[in-house]
This record gives structure tokens, C-alpha cells and sequence, in this order.
């Protein structure tokens, strides 16, 4: 890695973050996160978009002073592309080519999935990075896929959801439960100390690698309205065991297609991405294989789980290596497909 110094810009969904990097050593990592969307149990895209408006500013300020870094070391911009909520991405690709036009820097487009799979390579992200070729099983709130990662740019998806992701599964089940948004992490709080066995619910049964979450999230509704009928005060009464029979579920589910395609591809390097894969039973379930199958697991420090802009520093530092700029005419997508990234 050489000395280069590159700011991250990540405004993807709901959380305005930027990141100062050097090498793969990072300086600082910002976040400001929108609790006004926990008032209407999702995100709303044109709230988020509004709130990225008036974070980006004081946030990049941030970054560069807990860095200590001026603008006119900063070698290029990095931001977020896509995929994501388009409003949000207008705001941080804006931003970054005004940034960049000003201080006369290149200009690096980031895809978002991609970024949480490179994560690992971030210098304290794990005490070894992952080796070439891993698989990554990278999970969050809108995205569940199994990536089979021959180098940094030579990525290729052998799974994924049909339909939910498994953290949206998290969140929905989390919402029949009576619990606030986002519910994911209060269900893996609440199944710390619930019998993940009392309950059992549907697994679905998917050809390949693929998954699907949205029967586990209708046998848990089934089930539920079954028992409120016989006692009203079910849910309450049994809420720890139900979080952690639901998690046990999910995680179960992801790790059995994880497993075979390790076992099909004979690889042992096996690392997990995203928001989800700071549940504690995922983890617990990677820790599990280690042990059971031998594999080299990689999981993440928990600040880059989530959303956040040293990631997609991390990525345009690896492409300014590369000297693989944008231009000013690029803009933002909400589809932006992970392998598309690598066919330009």
C-alpha cells in the first residue's frame, strides 16, 4: 500500500459517513446516523436524502479534523455510487465531484457491496486479511449474497436472496414482535438470554446457492396469530425465546449454503460481510465451523459491519493504485450490480 491519502464518502441509505485513509490505515471514520425514521418503522428515502444534506458538511469536517488532515494533502475522492437509496446516493456523488472538481483530485466511483466484502483488507479489520480466493457471505438489510472472491476486481456472485434479505427478515419479524425499528439488533440482544430450541419455524428450501427469507418471516406470522388466539399475552411471555429460536432460524439457514459451497469449491478461507454479520449468532456460527471444518474465518470489527465510510475509502484507495478514476459525468445508481463493477 503506498502513502496516498484518500477521503471516503458514503451516503447510501440513512447514514452520512466519511473517512480519511492512508494506505490501508485509517485516520478516522464518521458516522451521523437519522433516528427520525425509527418514528415510522423503516427508512423514508426523501427524509434520508434531506438529512445527508445537512450532515455531509459538518461530518467530512469532522473526518479531516480527527484525521488531522487539510484538504490540499487529500490525494482523491472516493464515494459511493451505488446500489442504494437514490436520493441519498444523489447527495454523496454530488458532493464528492464538487469536492473533487475544487481541489483538482481524482474522482473514484465505489461500489457499496464491494466495499463490504474489501473491508477486510482494511488494516485493523482482522489480524490477518483473507486470502485469495475467499468466500464472502455478505449480509445486511438489503442485500444477502455468497461471493466467491478470486482477487480485489475479480468477484463473482454464486448466491443470493430471491426475495428478503436476511436482515430485512430480522427487522419484519422484529416489527410482529412489537419491537421498534431498526429490530434486527434487538432481536440478537433479546436471544442472548432466550432457549434457542422452544420454537421452531420453516426453513426454506432453495436449489444452488440461493436463499429466501420471506416464508421464515410468514411461518413466524402464522404462528404467532395461531397463539395470540389461545393467549393474548403470548409474545410477551415468551419474547426472549421466540429471538432467539428466530435467530437460530436465519442463521441455520445461511450457514448451511455458506457450508456447501465451501465444501463445493473446496475453500477453507471463509469471511462475512455487512450489517448482519455483527449478529452475535452468526458469529458464534462462523466460530462454530472453525473449529468443525477448519476454516480460516474473517469476521469484521463491528464499526465496519455497518454502513460506514472507511470501507469505500479502503476500495478507492486499492483503485487509485489501479489509476481507476471517474469522470465528472458519472452519477449515482441504485442498482449498481456488484459484478457490473467490474466490466467496465
Amino acid at each position: 500500500m503506498n502513502g496516498s491519502i484518500i477521503l471516503g464518502i458514503e451516503s447510501s441509505c440513512d447514514d452520512t459517513s466519511a473517512a480519511v485513509i492512508k494506505g490501508n490505515r485509517i485516520l478516522s471514520n464518521i458516522a451521523a446516523s437519522q433516528t427520525i425514521h425509527n418514528e415510522y418503522g423503516g427508512v423514508v428515502p426523501e427524509l434520508a436524502s434531506r438529512a445527508h444534506q445537512q450532515n455531509i458538511i459538518p461530518v467530512i469536517h469532522q473526518s479531516l479534523t480527527k484525521a488531522n488532515i487539510q484538504q490540499n494533502e487529500i490525494s482523491a475522492i472516493g464515494f459511493t455510487r451505488g446500489p442504494g437509496l437514490l436520493g441519498s446516493l444523489l447527495v454523496g456523488t454530488s458532493f464528492a465531484k464538487s469536492l473533487a472538481m475544487s481541489l483538482d483530485v481524482p474522482l473514484i466511483e465505489v461500489n457499496h457491496l464491494q466495499a463490504h466484502i474489501l473491508a477486510h483488507f482494511i488494516e485493523d479489520a482482522n489480524p490477518v486479511p483473507p486470502k485469495f480466493p475467499f468466500l464472502c457471505l455478505t449480509v445486511s438489510g438489503g442485500h444477502t449474497m455468497i461471493v466467491l472472491v478470486e482477487d480485489y476486481f475479480d468477484m463473482k456472485i454464486i448466491g443470493k436472496t430471491i426475495d428478503d434479505a436476511a436482515g430485512e427478515a430480522f427487522d419484519k419479524i422484529g416489527k410482529l414482535f412489537g419491537l421498534d425499528y431498526p429490530a434486527g439488533p434487538i432481536v440478537d440482544k433479546l436471544a442472548k438470554t432466550g432457549d434457542p430450541n422452544v420454537f421452531t419455524f420453516s426453513k426454506p428450501k432453495m436449489d444452488g446457492y440461493d436463499y429466501s427469507f420471506s416464508g421464515v418471516k410468514t411461518s413466524v406470522l402464522y404462528f404467532i396469530q395461531k397463539e395470540l388466539k389461545k393467549n393474548p399475552e403470548f409474545i410477551s411471555e415468551n419474547l426472549n425465546d421466540l429471538c432467539a429460536s428466530v435467530q437460530k432460524t436465519i442463521t441455520e439457514t445461511l450457514m448451511l449454503k455458506l457450508e456447501k459451497a465451501a465444501a463445493e469449491y473446496q475453500i477453507s478461507e471463509v469471511a462475512i460481510a455487512g450489517g448482519v454479520s455483527a449478529n452475535s449468532g452468526l458469529r458464534e456460527a462462523m466460530l462454530t465451523n472453525k473449529e468443525k471444518l477448519g476454516w480460516n474465518i474473517y469476521i469484521p470489527k463491528f464499526e465496519y459491519t455497518t454502513d460506514n465510510a472507511a470501507m469505500i475509502a479502503m476500495v478507492a484507495q486499492l483503485k487509485y493504485e489501479r489509476g481507476e478514476f471517474s469522470d465528472l459525468s458519472v452519477s449515482a445508481s441504485a442498482r449498481y450490480d456488484l459484478e457490473e463493477s467490474f466490466t467496465k
